[in-house]
């Protein structure tokens, strides 16, 4: 008689969970780690990071970095030049910018 086999629970990453052990929490910073952690196991950092946590990165107790990740923004207007904006403009009434020097340049004389 055969049965089916009962769905297991995955274990999770190992590489997470070493990096976690490795991590330091620093008031105001939140989740930090040393740089030479960084380096070592930057492919667990950029998995943390994607799954939302922000990490900091410290030299010398100091912290030089933060890896945040990447939120889909939403899209903007599209530019599609200035000659629509300009169109859309009231026409400009009066004397040309020619007229007024010639206007000028006649009334002092020259």
């Amino acid at each position: 008689m055969k049965t089916k086999p009962r769905p297991t629970k995955l274990p999770e990453p190992k590489s997470q969970t070493m990096v976690l052990n490795d991590a330091i929490a620093m008031p105001e910073l939140g989740l930090t780690f040393p740089v030479r952690v960084a380096k070592a196991k930057l492919s667990a950092l950029l998995e943390l990071v994607a799954s939302g946590q922000d990490v900091v990165i410290t030299s010398d107790g100091e912290p030089k970095a933060r890896l945040v990740g990447i939120k889909q923004r939403e899209r903007g207007k599209v530019f599609r030049g200035m000659g629509d904006y300009l169109m859309s403009q009231p026409v400009h009434v009066g004397p040309t910018a020619d007229e007024v020097i010639r206007e000028d340049r006649d009334a002092r004389g020259w």
